[in-house]
C-alpha cells in the first residue's frame, strides 16, 4: 500500500491522514446520528455502569443474557436519521463494557454468542439501503481485564486487551463491507488505568488526576501502538475517515458536549447528546427544537460537525419523542439545508450572534442571537452582488465604508435562525482572513 504524504491546513504532514478532498463528502455531510446501545440500557444506566455502580464483570455477564431486544429494527433507526437530515450514523459496536454488537471470534462476550442477532451487521446494511454513510465506535479499552486499570501490574492482561483490539479492528473493517467512518473512543496510552493508577504511602491507590487529557499522564511502560493499528485500517479501508481517540492524531478531533472552537484548518466534529445522557435512561428531558437546531447551527458556522446522539432503548426502539425531535429538525433542514449541506464555515470566525457559511459564490449569514439592531459582514460590500433573508419578508441593508449592516423587523427575527443569502461577484473562500 502507497501512502501519499501530504501538507494538510492545519501544517501536519502525517502520512496516514485523508486529503482534504478524500474528507470533503464528510464535511459536506455536516450532520450525523450517534448510537449508544447495549447492555447498560436493560436498566436504563450509562455506560461506564461496571465502573460507576462498581458491577463485578460476573454480574454484569448475566446483566448481558438478559439483552435480548425483541423489536430491533435498524431499518427504523435509519428512518429517523434520514427524517432528521442527517448524512451519516455512527453506532457503538463494543463500548468500554467489552460486550460486542457484532459478530467476533475473538470474544464469547457478543450478541450473536449470547442469544441474539448480528445487530451491527444489520445496522450496517440498514445504512447502505438508506444511502446514509456507515460508521461505527470502538473501545480498545476494556473495564473487565485488570491490565486497563494496572497496566505494568498486569501486564499479560492488558497486552491481552490490546490483542483483541487489534484482532477485532480486522474483523470488523474485513468482515462488514465498506465502512465510511472509525470512532474510537478509550484509545492510547492515556487512557490507561483513567490515565494512571498510581500507589504511594500518604494516598495509597489514587488516580493521578481526574482530567482529559491528564495533566500528568500513564508514563509507564507503553502499550498501544497507534500508528501500526492506523496502519492496518488505512490497508484494510483506505478512505475511512478516522478520529483523533484512538492514540492517533485523526483525520478529525472531537470536541465532547461543547461547540468546538472556529477552526477551518482541522476537521472536527461536535458530539452530544439530544436526551440528557448517551444511553438510554427513563424519564430523560431532551432540547427543545429551538436549542437543538441552534446547537447545529453554532456548530456548522465554527466549520464543525454535529453528531448527535440517541440511546435506543433495551428493547431496540429509538423513543417517539426523540424521533419526532429529529423530524422537526429535518423540517427545518429541508427549508434552510441549502445553507448547511456543502457548506463551509466562515470565512469569518463566528460571533455571540452567530456566524457564516460559505458555498461557491454564496455567503450565509446565520443570526440565532439578535445583539441590538444589526450584525455587520465586514470588508465585502465592494463585492456584493444581491442579499436577501431568507426567513424575512423584508429586510434592510447598508454599506459602511466596506462593510455590509445587516437587519429585519423585530418581528420578522426568527427564534431559531434569521438567515441571510449574499450572493458574491467571486467564490467566498477568497474572503478568508
Amino acid at each position: 500500500m502507497t501512502i501519499e504524504k501530504i501538507e494538510h491546513p492545519d501544517g501536519s504532514t502525517d502520512p496516514f491522514r485523508l486529503s482534504e478532498e478524500k474528507l470533503r463528502w464528510w464535511r459536506d455531510a455536516r450532520f450525523g446520528m450517534f448510537i449508544h446501545w447495549g447492555v447498560s440500557a436493560t436498566i436504563g444506566g450509562d455506560g461506564w455502569l461496571m465502573v460507576s455502580n462498581k458491577v463485578c464483570a460476573r454480574d454484569y455477564r448475566k446483566m448481558a443474557e438478559g439483552f435480548q431486544p425483541k423489536n430491533f429494527d435498524a431499518d427504523a433507526w435509519v428512518e429517523a436519521a434520514k427524517q432528521a437530515g442527517m448524512k451519516y450514523m455512527v453506532m457503538v459496536a463494543r463500548h468500554h463494557d467489552g460486550y460486542c454488537l457484532f459478530d467476533s471470534q475473538f470474544s464469547d462476550f457478543t450478541c450473536t454468542k449470547m442469544g441474539g442477532r448480528d445487530y451491527f451487521r444489520e445496522y450496517a446494511e440498514a445504512c447502505r439501503r438508506g444511502g446514509l454513510g456507515v460508521g461505527f465506535y470502538y473501545s480498545p479499552m476494556d473495564f473487565r481485564y485488570p491490565g486497563f486499570f494496572f497496566p505494568e501490574m498486569y501486564r499479560e492482561s492488558a497486552e491481552a486487551m490490546k490483542q483483541q483490539t487489534d484482532d477485532q479492528m480486522r474483523e470488523l473493517l474485513t468482515n462488514y463491507g465498506k465502512i465510511d467512518i472509525l470512532w474510537y473512543d478509550g484509545g492510547g496510552d492515556d487512557w490507561l488505568g483513567m490515565g494512571g493508577i498510581e500507589w504511594d504511602q500518604k494516598n495509597w491507590w489514587h488516580s493521578r488526576d481526574h482530567e482529559f487529557p491528564q495533566k500528568n499522564p500513564y508514563s509507564g511502560k507503553p502499550l498501544w501502538e497507534p500508528k501500526k493499528l492506523t496502519a492496518m485500517v488505512r490497508e484494510l479501508q483506505p478512505e475511512i475517515v478516522i478520529n483523533n481517540r484512538g492514540g492517533w492524531e485523526g483525520d478529525f478531533i472531537t470536541p465532547e458536549g461543547k461547540i468546538g472552537e472556529f477552526n477551518t484548518k482541522r476537521a472536527w466534529e461536535t458530539c452530544d447528546v439530544l436526551a440528557k445522557s448517551w444511553f438510554w435512561m427513563p424519564d430523560q428531558p431532551i432540547l427543545s427544537l429551538r436549542t437543538a437546531v441552534q446547537m447545529l447551527v453554532r456548530v456548522i458556522v465554527g466549520d464543525g460537525n454535529l453528531l448527535l446522539d440517541v440511546g435506543p432503548t433495551a428493547d431496540g426502539v429509538i423513543e417517539a419523542r426523540q424521533v419526532r425531535r429529529l423530524k422537526e429538525m429535518g423540517e427545518w433542514l429541508k427549508t434552510y439545508g441549502e445553507s448547511v449541506y456543502g457548506t463551509r464555515g466562515g470565512p469569518f470566525p463566528s460571533h455571540n450572534w452567530g456566524g457564516f457559511t460559505h458555498k461557491d459564490n454564496r455567503l450565509y449569514v446565520h443570526v440565532v442571537d439578535w445583539p441590538e439592531n444589526e450584525v455587520v459582514v465586514p470588508g465585502i460590500a465592494r463585492d456584493v452582488l444581491t442579499v436577501q433573508c431568507l426567513t424575512a419578508a423584508s429586510l434592510d441593508f447598508k454599506t459602511v465604508g466596506n462593510d455590509l449592516h445587516l437587519s429585519v423587523p423585530a418581528s420578522d427575527r426568527q427564534a431559531i435562525d434569521t438567515i441571510f443569502e449574499i450572493k458574491m461577484n467571486e467564490e467566498t473562500s477568497k474572503l478568508e482572513k
